[in-house]
This record gives C-alpha cells, structure tokens and sequence, in this order.
C-alpha cells in the first residue's frame, strides 16, 4: 500500500493520498486549504490518478479544497450525512471565529455528496476503506480502516491524534459522543494498528493506549446500559 500525505494550511491539516502502489489510481483524504497545488505535485511524483474524494469530517479545514479537486479530476466525494450540513451552512457549524476564512468559499452541493454509510466498505482505486461512524468531534465524524500491509491501518480524521484526540466544542461536538466513539471503535482496533491523523504525525493504538490520557478515560467510562 502506498500512502502519500503532506501538511495543508494554516491549520496544517494532514491530506493524504492512498494507493495500492506507484502509477495506479487513488483516493483522496481530506483536501483542506491550499491543499490543490501541493496534491498535484504529490499525484505527478508517484504517477496517481485520483478517482475519489473521502471525508472524515465537515470541518473547512478539511474541505477546502473538495470542489476544485473533484472538478479538476473528475471525481466523486464521499461525507457522512450529518456533516452535509457543513457544506450547505459553514458559518453556523465553524463558529464565528473562523467566518473570515469562510467568505467567498466555494463548496460542493451537499445533494452532489455521496453518504458514508456506518459499516459499509468502500472498494476505490484498488483500495478497500470501511467506514466506522464515530461522532463526537463533529456529529458525522467517520474514520476509515484499511490494511496496509505489513499492519492495520487507521485514518482516524480528528477523532484521534499522538497524545490526543479533537475538540469538542464547535458546534455539534459532544464529549460524550467522543468518550463512546474512543470506546467503541477505537480502543476495541489492534495495538497494531497504524493511526494516519487528521493533524500531527503517526502513531499506533498501542502506544495510544498506553499514553492518552483520553483513550484511558473512555476505558474507564462505563457502556450504556451498563454499570450502577
């Protein structure tokens, strides 16, 4: 498997571009601001040619550049659909801080999206992604497991990161529904598993269960249903 990926904007947003090898067709992760020319450069260097577009999230900084590069190929985009709402309305769901990086920004129609379905396994460019919905950091948030290879792999958008894992406090982010997306869908994945993040470098699972703090308190944080 081969995965390309470089830091993209201001918020140095990690997009990635993953492939069964050089001079194949890929899937794009992520496409946030100023993502389009350095993406380019990226597809020309192995000889990828995308053929669609994954979401782990709604949030600007990771959708910035969807519309160019879905136009410039050709090519579909994949998001949850309780992130669709990001795409429609940006100022309500980014807060008003980031309003000014919002204007003028052109973004797909959210009826031209295709939904991401919990479970479902998408087979794109050679490249087997299943979708797990783990809300909290945003109310659609998905990661993508697929193998690597020599390991399980995880794009894990900003549901986790090394050391930490995504705010919670833009709207339609839950503490509650992070503690049971890290529960859930995380904590049960392999210790062998590669964690590619939306932001910051690489990690595993078993190096994030030993060390985050957050992963240690969504252990502790009992089921629903379950407990006294």
């Amino acid at each position: 498997m081969l995965i390309r990926s470089f830091p993209a904007g201001a918020f140095g947003t990690n997009c990635y571009a993953v492939a069964p090898g050089p001079r194949s067709e890929c899937v794009v992760v992520d496409p946030g601001m100023d993502a389009v020319e350095p993406l380019a450069r990226v597809l020309d260097e192995d000889g990828l040619k995308p053929v669609a577009v994954v979401l782990t999230h709604g949030h600007l900084d990771h959708t910035f550049s969807v519309l160019p590069v879905c136009e410039g190929y050709g090519i579909p985009a994949y998001l949850h659909p309780d992130d669709s709402g990001m795409l429609a309305d940006p100022v309500r769901w980014h807060g008003p801080a980031l309003a000014p990086l919002i204007g003028g920004v052109a973004l797909p129609d959210p009826s031209e999206v295709r939904p991401l379905d919990d479970g479902a396994v998408l087979s794109l460019a050679g490249v087997e992604l299943t979708v797990r919905h783990a809300p909290g950091h945003t109310q659609g948030s998905v990661v993508f497991s697929l193998d690597l290879g020599e390991a399980p792999g995880l794009l894990a958008g900003d549901v986790l990161f090394a050391g930490s894992v995504g705010r919670v406090d833009l709207p339609g982010g839950s503490w509650e529904a992070m503690l049971a997306s890290l529960r859930d869908v995380v904590l049960p994945l392999d210790d062998a598993t590669v964690v590619l993040p939306g932001h910051g470098p690489a990690t595993t699972i078993g190096r994030e269960r030993a060390t985050n703090p957050y992963l240690a308190e969504a252990g502790a944080a009992a089921p629903k249903g379950r407990g006294l």
